[in-house]
């Protein structure tokens, strides 16, 4: 089998001989690359020369069990994902284990079209985790587009997308799971841009309630709520002439929603107690792990 062949490297810990050989010749067959070991002791051995793309292991074996060598794995190669496989029935082990950190858990008898499909899973989620941690440790003072890295297509297509709207006026949306860096391509987008001298300001939606939401967005006028000891620009103004970088957007409460369209239609807004109407000029990327398009479908999001 060549290397392009290969759809990921497995190390399989199992203490039962005749279920470790069946299950290894099983998975090269589909195409991965398996080496074998007895129990968690081996295991940790192996680890020490070669560090595979995900390790299968289960719980309940002599010297070093699944457990502790899921946990002594994870403590030294902190992006490895581990998945075990547990007695049928053995919902503590499990829970166990994935609050120590395993990627996903499987039952006994394990399903062969299950653990393909799990690892597969754990191998797109790896290849994520491993490129967003080289983004982050390309990063100097301010990210540039240049410290973009990641070889996979999905990747290479990303930064297409970014060169090719850094350059625009335009609103952007950014989707994608939680951590997978979607705030350092907005960045990259920023630095891009003609913009790029101006201010990049970030607020987190989700982390505000609805009232604090409205008055960091568009700001506040003395003694327009209780505590309001004067008058507070809001991160529009504060991003006047640059990029306003709204993570967690679908968090946003429908009221809010209404005067950020507007904003977002007409380019002006009115701080909270005030009926003075002010105009900047922003660019607005916003961020989330929701889909927007069926929150919509739905009523929950403003189109």
């Amino acid at each position: 089998m060549t290397t392009e062949q290969i759809r990921g490297s497995i190390l399989l810990v199992e203490d039962e001989p005749n279920a470790r050989r069946g299950l290894k010749a099983l998975l090269e067959q589909e195409g991965f690359e398996v080496v074998a070991a007895a129990d968690g002791q081996e295991a940790l051995e192996q680890l020490t020369t070669t560090v595979p793309d995900v390790i299968v292991t289960d719980l309940k074996m002599p010297r070093v069990d699944g457990l502790e060598l899921l946990r002594r794995a994870r403590a030294a190669h902190e992006d490895l994902p581990v998945v075990v496989v547990t007695a049928f029935g053995a919902v503590d082990s499990a829970i166990s284990a994935m609050r120590a950190g395993a990627e996903d858990y499987l039952e006994k008898p394990v399903q062969l079209e299950e653990l393909v499909v799990v690892l597969e899973r754990a191998l797109r989620h790896r290849r994520a985790r491993v490129e967003v941690k080289e983004l982050r440790g390309r990063l100097t003072d301010r990210l540039r587009p240049a410290n973009l890295v990641g070889d996979s297509p999905p990747m290479q297509d990303v930064f297409k997308t970014v060169a090719q709207v850094a350059g625009t006026r335009a609103s952007v949306l950014i989707t994608g799971e939680s951590g997978t860096g979607k705030e350092l391509i907005a960045q990259a987008i920023h630095d891009g841009s003609p913009r790029k001298n101006g201010p990049f300001v970030k607020l987190h939606c989700a982390a505000l309630s609805e009232s604090l939401l409205e008055s960091e967005l568009f700001g506040h006028e003395r003694g327009s709520f209780t505590g309001a000891a004067g008058r507070r620009e809001g991160r529009f103004k504060q991003a006047d002439g640059g990029t306003l970088f709204l993570d967690e957007i679908g968090e946003i409460p429908p009221s809010v929603q209404v005067k950020l369209l507007r904003f977002l239609q007409e380019r002006s807004f009115e701080r909270v107690g005030s009926n003075e109407t002010v105009k900047v000029d922003v660019r607005v990327i916003a961020a989330t792990n929701r889909r927007l398009d069926q929150e919509v479908r739905e009523g929950r999001f403003r189109e």
